[in-house]
């Protein structure tokens, strides 16, 4: 495929509803969407993609049942430490945004030791949106612009954003049928062509994100020119 997105931003919805659906408890639809994660992945750095950022705990996530929230904490402890290996074998490299200080200093820790291990890697930039809203973000940006005393302007505003140094959203996907952004990357996906797939994300495979990256090739970009 040629003229493929540089940067992919996916809101991976519907862990929950995949598990209820299998008569599962809601734990293991993000078990299984963690799998998902990995293939899409492995497969946007086989394409040549080189930002894909996945939205996987937003600030609005915090309401979820205690239990449920607890659990996600230590299955993405359990995923950085487990994914290590393959992001060095694959030349991945890893970033979180968001707040990050609202985590456990363990959490915090293996986050910081993942995206230092992987600094230096050449291929796809994974970017994990961790308790991340882009409102929330937009402000942060905010007091650093006011800290710094710098301008006002678009430039400067970017430049304290934390995907500071990654280009705009190119592409936005959304699983599971429904169609929002949730607050998600809203300066970033200022010009995003978006995709919106009746499928779980624990179903979604690559040959679902292949037929949406075909339909991204065929769309034309004007960018507010005729």
């Amino acid at each position: 495929m040629n003229n493929l997105p540089q940067h992919v931003a996916i809101i991976m919805d519907g862990n929950g509803r995949w598990a209820k659906e299998q008569g599962l408890n809601r734990t293991a639809g993000h078990e299984e969407g963690a799998k998902t994660v990995r293939e899409i992945t492995t497969h946007a750095n086989n394409l040549g993609i080189k930002y894909l950022t996945l939205y996987a705990f937003s600030t609005e996530n915090w309401k979820r049942p205690k239990l449920e929230v607890e659990f996600l904490m230590k299955l993405l402890e359990r995923y950085l430490k487990n994914e290590l290996p393959i992001y060095l074998e694959n030349g991945v490299k890893f970033k979180a945004i968001g707040d990050l200080s609202k985590f456990s200093k363990s959490l915090q820790k293996v986050i910081s030791e993942t995206q230092e291990k992987t600094k230096n890697a050449k291929g796809l930039t994974q970017i994990l949106a961790l308790n991340y809203g882009s409102r929330d973000e937009i402000t942060r940006a905010v007091k650093k612009l006011v800290d710094k005393k710098l301008e006002v302007s678009q430039e400067n505003i970017e430049s304290c954003l934390d995907t500071a140094g990654i280009p705009d959203v190119d592409m936005l996907i959304r699983t599971s049928g429904e169609i929002r952004i949730s607050n998600y990357l809203l300066w970033q996906c200022a010009y995003a062509e978006m995709f919106f797939t009746k499928i779980y994300w624990p179903e979604f495979s690559k040959n679902e994100f292949d037929d949406l990256l075909s339909d991204f090739t065929n769309r034309e970009r004007r960018f507010g020119s005729v």
